[in-house]
């Protein structure tokens, strides 16, 4: 896994309309590259939906959000259209982006093991860096605060961070 402070790996992918997306046209913005595991399901749609609903806050923030799993540009499309998406999602079907992002990983799940996709986002600075990582995030996680329980939301940790990042 990449750490704060690495060049970002560059990257190309096409995204749902094929159009082919390279992390070189991107330079002098903050991108919010977040990996997760496969459309269409309970935590990916949560996720995406969540990422669509700020997508205006992040423009705000001259900020680009760019979702990245191993499915093609069909089935992003479907996901797009099915959810009334509004971010852009990449196709790596052949897993690089995933593996120079160390994110293409050992994982189990009912006593079986199989490579796949660890939920994972990265804010990459304007000039190329890793500036923030999250790593086995939790779409949504409850926490309590003086006895009150509350729903904490990923992309508003990302958002806050990129906030925090951008007054320094």
């Amino acid at each position: 896994m990449l750490e704060i402070g690495n060049k970002a790996p560059d990257f190309c992918a096409p995204n749902q309309d094929d159009v082919e997306i390279c992390s070189r046209d991107l330079d002098g913005k903050w991108i919010v590259l977040y990996f997760y595991p496969k459309d269409l399901t309970p935590g990916c749609t949560t996720q995406a939906c969540d990422f669509t609903t700020s997508h205006l806050e992040f423009d705000d923030l001259d900020a680009v959000i760019l979702g990245v799993s191993p499915d093609d540009t069909a089935k992003h499309r479907k996901f797009i259209e099915k959810h009334d998406l509004s971010i852009t999602l990449l196709a790596d079907e052949d897993k690089k982006i995933c593996e120079d992002y160390g994110v293409w990983q050992l994982k189990k799940f009912m006593g079986k093991e199989y490579m796949g996709v660890v939920r994972s986002t990265f804010i990459i600075s304007p000039d190329g860096k890793i500036a923030a990582v999250w790593e086995k995030v939790s779409v949504r996680k409850k926490k309590t605060v003086k006895g009150e329980k509350i729903e904490i939301l990923h992309v508003n940790e990302v958002k806050e961070k990129l906030q925090e990042l951008q007054s320094n």
